[in-house]
């Protein structure tokens, strides 16, 4: 198991990829998106990006309301 920065926070990582780490943290893909290293990342993109422990990821949920 690795450590990775997550919303500026140290975060351990137990996953293949960065679709199967967004699940493991209880969130719905369909509701974020995530910036790693400085650069968005499209969500067709997530099954195939692996993660690295130098990785920085910002994580935002999308909130509804009116």
């Amino acid at each position: 198991m690795s450590v990775m920065i997550v919303n500026g926070e140290s975060h351990p990582v137990d996953a293949a990829n960065l679709m199967e780490f967004i699940k493991s943290l209880g969130l719905d893909p369909r509701t974020v998106a995530v910036e790693r290293n400085g650069a968005i990342l499209k969500r067709d993109l997530w099954e195939n990006t692996e993660l690295l422990e130098e990785d920085k990821l910002e994580i935002i949920r999308f909130v509804g309301g009116g």
